[in-house]
Formats: C-alpha cells, structure tokens, sequence
C-alpha cells in the first residue's frame, strides 16, 4: 500500500491528468485540425497536433520522436515518483513534482495513443504567435516555476 502523503500527489498528477484528457476530448470533439476560433483579441482555441516535444521540437522529425519523448517521459515519471516517495512530506516540492507527473503523463497519453500531443491553446500579439500549448504543458510549466520558487525560498 502507498504511504498516505504519496497517495495524496498521486491524486493531484491523476486529477491532472483527467482535466488535461477531458479537455482535449472536448476540443477534438468539436474542431478539425487548423480550425481555429478567437475568443479574445490575444486568444484562441485551435486543434493542432503536435509531432515533438515542446515549442514543436523535431516536429517534422518523421516519426522516431513518439518513442524516443515516451521513453524519456516513463524515465522521468518513475524518478518523479521516486522523488515523491523520499520527500513527500515537503508540500510545496511535491505539490510541483504532482503537476509535473500529470502534465508529462498527460501528454504521454496522446503520444501511445494518437502518435502526437493534442495543442489547442492559441496565445497571440501583435500577429505574433506563441505555440500552441494544452492542459497538460500549462501544468508542466507551473510545475517549473513552483520547483524554482521551492529552491530559491526553502528553509535550508
């Protein structure tokens, strides 16, 4: 049995995971791929598929790229959880590895399942065009910024 403060991130990459999965069943359900619609002067809601790994890296890569970000996104899910097992009673460490695991496991859903991640979130200015991202990359990235803000203010 998990010890009860593992169980609780693994509840909240799960969480993550289901709200990334859901969210992208919904967008597949209602656009086709390239369709896009504003729903603010800087944002939208598009369908894209994206091939690579963040930003589209090796997007065009020709198909070698699904295997070799799904082993690298199983690594990193078993060090995570490790790191979650051996620390899991600093909440805020955890609480950004939990989103970390989510995001990475949610992206590692579409890449076994479809070949590609689903993208649908459409930032833009000025004709300008970030890439498009989803659920899960938002949660990666907060996990990011909760890792740095852990290690720049923790109580050494």
């Amino acid at each position: 049995m998990l010890e009860k403060a593992l169980q609780r991130w693994l509840l909240i990459s799960f969480v993550v995971i289901v709200l990334d999965q859901l969210s992208k069943l919904a967008i597949t359900a209602k656009f086709v791929l390239g369709e896009s619609l504003p729903v603010t002067s800087f944002f939208n809601l598009v369908l894209a598929h994206n091939y690579g790994a963040a930003f589209s890296f090796l997007n065009g890569a020709g198909g070698w790229q699904r295997w070799l970000f799904t082993v690298i996104a199983v690594v990193a899910a078993g060090w995570i959880i490790s790191l979650l097992r051996k620390h899991a009673k600093e909440a805020l460490f955890c609480f950004a590895l939990a989103f970390v695991l989510g995001g990475a496991l949610g992206n590692l859903v579409d890449r076994v399942a479809y070949g590609y991640v689903v993208d649908f979130l459409d930032f833009h200015w000025m004709g300008w065009h970030f890439a498009a991202f989803n659920l899960a990359d938002s949660a990666i990235t907060l996990g990011a910024i909760l890792l740095i803000w852990d290690s720049l203010f923790k109580n050494k």
